[in-house]
This record gives structure tokens, sequence and C-alpha cells, in this order.
């Protein structure tokens, strides 16, 4: 695309839109003064923070800036994470902690900051004994504008407001749920195996009920770790949802009874899988928002489950599953339950020279 347009990025709330931006608008994507003149998009858990159109003037890729760019990224993959200055570890750090693949994201193109002039003034520090000392009353600092000249040919980048899914089980919730339910650190995956007539709880805003199948099942919960996952029998299932919705234990939604009194119900859809191996998932089962369980099971075994979501929310089956092979990143089973202990992958950062550590 080049120069050769305006760009627009769109997409639903909370799919990360700001975060990009504001990324973009500190990269060689955009003119090297603009960081200094746009103000920064809204990063926020609720959705449609971003109200406005913001946008920031596209660099022109002249051969001149391309060279210079990929010179600097040359220099820069020569790098280990040691190399790095104190501020830049800091980041890395920072973003270890939100993702497992993180990308440094430099700048070419700097603009050298001037000199600041100290505006003496003798009047304002001389007084009489009978006097007190005059404070010098602050000037407001002009805020920096961009050129006619700048701007007159510029292709420009937009960050827009979300669009609202209408089935999103996010238009259900308070602000402090929805804090929750979006992650903020990157998510570690919670395995566990069930036999047929056991089910599983993501907090009380979805359920999987393992109705028939000849052998155990591996469920990977990819979901925010602040939202409790809770396993239980068939038997007792419909009970436990009837005392702990709305209370500690699957603390999401959080009100006690009169929250879950307009709260929607859960509503049911049967699902039928057929497994190709204990490594490798057949399915994701994606409960609106809130996550997604990833299904392993035996070559050729299959499975009847039946997954709940609340009423007016999208439930999607989805083959094959975005992470295959989620459920061997365990630990060793914890005795006498249905879960393995957790494992956190190393994040892997994209444009560094490893050190041979893992």
């Amino acid at each position: 695309w080049k120069c050769a347009g305006d760009v627009y990025l769109l997409g639903a709330t909370n799919s990360g839109k700001s975060t990009l931006f504001n990324i973009l608008l500190r990269s060689d994507y955009c003119k090297s003064r603009a960081p200094n003149v746009i103000d920064r998009a809204t990063v926020s858990p609720w959705p449609g923070t971003t109200l406005n159109l913001l946008k920031f003037p596209i660099i022109n890729p002249t051969c001149d800036r391309i060279f210079r760019r990929e010179e600097r990224l040359k220099e820069e993959a020569t790098k280990t994470e040691d190399q790095l200055s104190s501020e830049e570890k800091k980041y890395l750090n920072h973003l270890k902690k939100q993702g497992y693949l993180v990308g440094r994201v430099g700048r070419t193109f700097q603009r050298q900051k001037g000199i600041p002039v100290v505006d003496f003034d003798p009047d304002m520090l001389s007084y009489s004994i009978d006097e007190d000392p005059r404070h010098s009353p602050r000037k407001h600092e002009e805020r920096e504008e961009f050129t006619y000249n700048e701007v007159k040919d510029a292709r420009w980048c937009f960050d827009t407001p979300g669009i609202v899914k209408e089935n999103c089980v996010l238009n259900l919730l308070t602000e402090k749920e929805v804090k929750l339910v979006l992650p903020t650190h990157a998510i570690v995956p919670r395995t566990f195996i069930l036999k047929p007539g056991m089910v599983l709880f993501l907090a009380a805003l979805g359920r999987i009920d393992y109705l028939e199948g000849e052998k155990s099942a591996w469920f990977s919960v990819m979901a925010s770790n602040l939202l409790p996952v809770h396993i239980s029998t068939l038997n007792n299932a419909d009970a436990i949802y009837e005392k702990h919705a709305g209370q500690e234990l699957l603390k999401v939604p959080m009100g006690g009874e009169e929250r879950m009194k307009e709260f929607p119900p859960l509503v049911p859809q049967d699902i039928t899988l057929k497994g190709i191996g204990t490594t490798e998932a057949v399915a994701d089962i994606k409960l609106s928002s809130a996550g997604w369980v990833a299904v392993t099971a035996h070559a050729e075994e299959k499975l009847l489950l039946r997954a709940y979501t609340p009423e007016g929310t999208a439930l999607v089956v989805r083959e094959p599953p975005l992470l295959p092979y989620i459920s061997t990143i365990r630990g060793s089973r914890i005795a006498g339950t249905a879960a393995y202990r957790t494992k956190k992958p190393p994040s892997l950062v994209e444009n560094l020279k490893t050190t041979g550590k893992r």
C-alpha cells in the first residue's frame, strides 16, 4: 500500500487496535515528528473507549529511508538481550508478561530535540528586604502543531472506534467483571483430564459436559488467568451452578442472587467430535469472548459433548483448532484431581539474537 492512500484500523472492540495504533505511532511507519504532536489512543478493557478518529501521518517510504531502516534492523538483529539498555530491558520484560511472541519495535528516524532556552528575568529575582520573593508565573507550554507543508500531501493511519459484537458475552458484564474476563497477561493454559459424566465450568460464563465416550479426554482452557475453572460431575453440576453462580467459587458474574436474576440463563448446544490423537486437539469450543477450550482425544474416539453459554451469546466450534498442540504444554498431574500443573512457555523475542539459553 505504501503511500497510495489512507489506512484504517478496523475491528471488534478489544481486539487490540489502539495498542497497535500506539506502537505504529512510535515506529518507522509514522512521520518522525508526529509522536510529539499526536495523542496516543486510550487502551482500556472497557469496550468502545476509542471515541474519536485518531490519526497520524504515514512517512513517505523513499529508497533512502528504506535503506536506512534495513541497516538499522540488520544492526539490531545482531544484539543479544544482554546488550540492551536498562530501559529497553525493562520494556522487554513488560512485553514478555503480556505475550509469548515478542517483537521490539524501534525507530530509525528520530527528530533531534532542540536545546531548551532558559528564560531569565532579573526583575523576578530582585526583591527588597520588606518583600517576599515572587514566584515567576509558569508559562503555558505551547502544543506542537504540524505545518501546512508537512501534511498537505500526507496519507494518514486512523484508529477507529471498535465494532460492538451483538452476540458477545462482554456486553452482559459490568466493568469490574470485564476486567477479570479480558486477559492483561499472557494466558497460561490449564489442562484437565475428564471422563464421561464430568463437567467443566469456566466461571459461570461457560460449561462443557462430557456426555459420551469410551476413554478420558483432555480439555485445555485458554482464558484469562483470573477466571476460575471448576470441575464437577454431571449429577452435581446443576446444583453447583445454582448455588455458586454470582458467588466467589465461580467469580463471574459477581453480585450474588440479585445479579443472577438479571443475567441470562445458560443455553446448551450438543457437539460431536472425533479424536485424532493424544497430542493433537481436534477442535476448540469457543465460549463467546470468555475464552475457548481445546479438546484432545484418542485417535478415532467419538465424543458427545454439550456446551453452554449465556443466552444471546455465540458458541463456536472451531475446526481445526487455533493451537492444536496446546495440551502438551502442561506439568505433571496433580494427585487426586483432574488437573495438571500449569506450565508457562518461555517468551520468544522475534528480532534479537539468541544466546543459546531456552
